[in-house]
């Protein structure tokens, strides 16, 4: 039978998603969630968070959901589009990430466009916030620079995780904010790159083409859990576990990751652009 649901599926989208889901697995005739999860090829936490509202289907499960237990795509697409919708500063469809990454035993970044998230500094991730959100307010994009900033809090903890971060080289040359915003953020992620269990590697823009010109790479990798998978977009990022999409950037990231530059001398050049062209 369904999982019972701890939530209220009358004032609560992804409680309400997640009952007519599991009514749906159970009808299919999957009479657990790991005899679901076994024919989707995801990890059974990922049906069983999605049963009980505590985190709406990525995409990619909810399709493989549908199409195993003859569901309309279209229906269950738009419930999840409101479970998914924003709860405080931070949105629904971004939680699987940030539940990944608050607890992966290893981190990995390809960030081709902005500096990895986990690195901001306030006056960078503020720059990066008014540029993009219709609410400006002060307390708006504070309660926003706030939350991003708590991510990184993960790098302070006994038991941090090892960080692999490969970033394009025109990050570092690209003006966000002001020349004293870029200057404070380079010497930041240099900062961080001195830490043991933290790697960043830059990869020059003489390499030309790579694997990761189409976009940024996030991967997370769980003790006892699927990898999980995540990809920046506007205005939804994407979230995945589905096994073949996750080998497949992980597959990228190592194809990056052999033109990037060596830990010490990555640390090098984010110290020469900083001084060179931001501390002006």
């Amino acid at each position: 039978m369904p999982r019972p649901n701890s939530r209220d599926p009358e004032t609560d989208p992804a409680a309400f998603l997640g009952d007519e889901l599991a009514r749906a697995r159970d009808a299919a005739g999957f009479k657990s969630q790991q005899a679901l999860a076994d024919d989707l090829g995801f990890d059974r936490s990922v049906i069983g968070k999605a049963e009980t509202g505590e985190r709406p289907p990525t995409p990619d499960v909810l399709v493989a959901w549908c199409k195993a237990c003859d569901l309309d795509y279209e229906h269950f697409g738009r419930m999840a589009t409101l479970a998914r919708r924003a709860d405080g500063p931070i949105p629904r469809w971004f939680e699987t990430w940030l539940a990944a990454e608050t607890q992966a035993a290893i981190l990995r970044y390809w960030s081709p466009i902005i500096v990895p998230a986990l690195f901001h500094t306030a006056a960078y991730a503020r720059a990066l916030l008014l540029a993009a959100q219709t609410d400006t307010s002060d307390e708006a994009i504070g309660a926003l620079v706030e939350a991003k900033l708590d991510r990184a809090t993960i790098l302070d903890r006994a038991d941090p995780p090892e960080v692999v971060a490969l970033i394009d080289e025109l990050v570092l040359r690209r003006l966000v904010g002001s020349p004293e915003t870029m200057d404070e953020q380079l010497r930041h992620v240099a900062e961080l790159s001195g830490l043991a269990y933290v790697s960043v590697q830059v990869v020059p823009t003489a390499v030309g083409a790579t694997a990761g010109l189409s976009g940024d790479i996030s991967l997370a990798s769980v003790d006892g859990t699927a990898d999980v998978l995540h990809t920046d977009a506007v205005p939804e990022g994407h979230t995945a576990e589905s096994r073949s999409q996750v080998r497949a950037a992980a597959v990228a990231f190592e194809r990056i990751r052999q033109y990037a530059l060596p830990h010490a001398q990555s640390r090098e050049l984010i110290l020469k652009v900083a001084e060179e062209q931001w501390n002006v």
